[in-house]
């Protein structure tokens, strides 16, 4: 039978304001590193989108020129503008491709780089509440024992989210 008496309830206490100070100090500025490494890699999609934005009005002046030759003549227009159609096409697959390639390779960063802060985050909060909680309750538990509870109480955390993001 667990007996409550004021020390457990100390200890109770201690453990929730450790576990708010960890969240306070620890699991916040990571979560805003990765907001911003994510406005970053937003930033560069953006330009991307932007370069090929220009490269479509570089093709527009391209036909502008295009339509001048074809007074002068017709016959090296016709070649010209099947020149550049393909041209055309195969730049504007070629940035497709770029671009899509781009976006790829930023939400894979984006996903490596969240993951990567979730598991460091995860590490730092069970080392500091085994430090914590290994000095409260040293005489009480063993270290396995100490163990369980904090990956438990971990587990408990992780159940729907931590913080904003999705586990």
């Amino acid at each position: 039978m667990i007996d409550i008496n004021a020390t457990l309830i100390a200890q109770i206490l201690n453990f929730l304001i450790l576990a708010g100070i960890l969240r306070a100090f620890a699991y916040k500025p990571v979560v805003r590193m990765l907001k911003a490494r994510q406005d970053r890699i937003q930033e560069s999609l953006d330009k991307a989108d932007a370069d090929a934005e220009e490269a479509d009005k570089l093709l527009a002046e391209y036909k502008a020129k295009l339509a001048e030759a074809n007074v002068k003549a017709e016959n090296i227009v016709l070649m010209a503008e099947k020149r550049a159609s393909e041209e055309r096409e195969a730049k504007r697959a070629e940035v497709k491709r770029e671009i899509e390639q781009m976006r790829k390779a930023a939400k894979a960063e984006i996903e490596r780089e969240r993951e990567h802060a979730v598991q460091q985050l995860r590490a730092e909060m069970i080392t500091l509440s085994m430090a914590a909680a290994g000095k409260i309750v040293a005489k009480n538990m063993d270290k396995s024992e100490n163990e369980a509870l904090i990956t438990d109480f971990v587990k408990e955390l992780d159940k729907d989210k931590i913080g904003d993001l999705p586990c």
